[in-house]
């Protein structure tokens, strides 16, 4: 059996924002409407800084604007929600997220919960969960967003498969299952209470690793010709003393069995940043009433 091939999310995140820089510069013309996303930073986490720049950079990068809010670690939870408050109220800002995780002394769900859902670009404000799961327009989370973008790149038609999704978290799991279902998917989500999850996985047309442990997937868990969509990011140590970024599936041994893959790193993280800018776009779009 041949060599699983490897989904470029690398290549597909740049083709897509490539094409969001020629539309928000269409929109400019049309519409005199230039998408605007505010980032709340909360902290000074290494690897929340690095994601916060990313952002911001690649926002600016296809023509939008960036507008970003770094606060103290030490900032209150009456402080974050005035300023989330005031960017609800702002019309140059159609899209906030605020970087998670928060610091301990915050509380994640409320801050979630008083973003406009308009403006929700992360997608996790209960009213677009309800959406989502309603089958009705939402703001898609953008991971699983990025990941079902990938899968019906690659194998077009999903109806019928079988999609084992392992991972049950509320911002992959959860939605990427509400996805799957939508493409008509038989879905199964298995977990850390699942009692066989290795068989259950070699069930799967389409598996969706989500779990956040490097190499949790052995190749022997795959089945023959599978479509595997690692969606972790785990970094581990080397021999010489660095240390490299792991998925959740052990690639080595699944390139031998799965049909294809998405590598880590190139996979699934640079489509999730091009989908935060899909849904300011959009966002931004609905705002003034207009549907694409």
């Amino acid at each position: 059996m041949s060599r699983a091939s490897i989904i470029d999310g690398k290549a597909f995140a740049e083709n897509l924002t490539r094409k969001m820089a020629e539309e928000v510069a269409s929109i400019r013309e049309t519409y005199g409407l230039v998408p605007g996303l505010a980032v709340v930073l909360v902290g000074d986490d290494p690897a929340s800084q690095v994601y916060v720049r990313n952002k911001a950079r690649q926002t600016e990068a296809v023509g939008m604007r960036s507008f970003e809010h770094r606060l103290p670690s030490e900032t209150s939870q009456k402080d974050l929600l005035d300023l989330i408050g005031q960017l609800n109220k702002n019309p140059v800002v159609h899209g906030i997220l605020v970087q998670l995780p928060l610091p301990r002394h915050l509380d994640s769900a409320s801050v979630i919960d008083s973003i406009d859902p308009a403006k929700d670009v992360d997608g996790f404000h209960v009213t677009n969960v309800g959406r989502l799961n309603a089958g009705l327009p939402s703001l898609i989370p953008c991971t699983p967003k990025g990941c079902l973008m990938l899968l019906k790149n690659h194998l077009g038609n999903l109806s019928g498969k079988h999609a084992v999704i392992i991972g049950r978290s509320n911002i992959v799991g959860k939605p990427m299952s509400a996805l799957l279902l939508r493409e008509h998917c038989t879905v199964t989500v298995v977990h850390s209470r699942t009692h066989d999850v290795a068989s259950e996985c070699r069930r799967a047309d389409i598996l969706v690793a989500a779990v956040g442990q490097s190499e949790f997937v052995r190749g022997d868990w795959i089945k023959p010709g599978a479509t595997v969509i690692d969606v972790g990011i785990n970094r581990v140590a080397t021999t010489d003393g660095s240390t490299r970024l792991v998925g959740d599936v052990n690639l080595r041994e699944a390139q031998e069995i799965a049909g294809a893959i998405t590598p880590v790193p190139g996979g699934v993280g640079p489509m999730t940043i091009a989908c935060l800018l899909q849904n300011t776009l959009e966002a931004a779009l609905c705002q003034i009433g207009v549907n694409r």
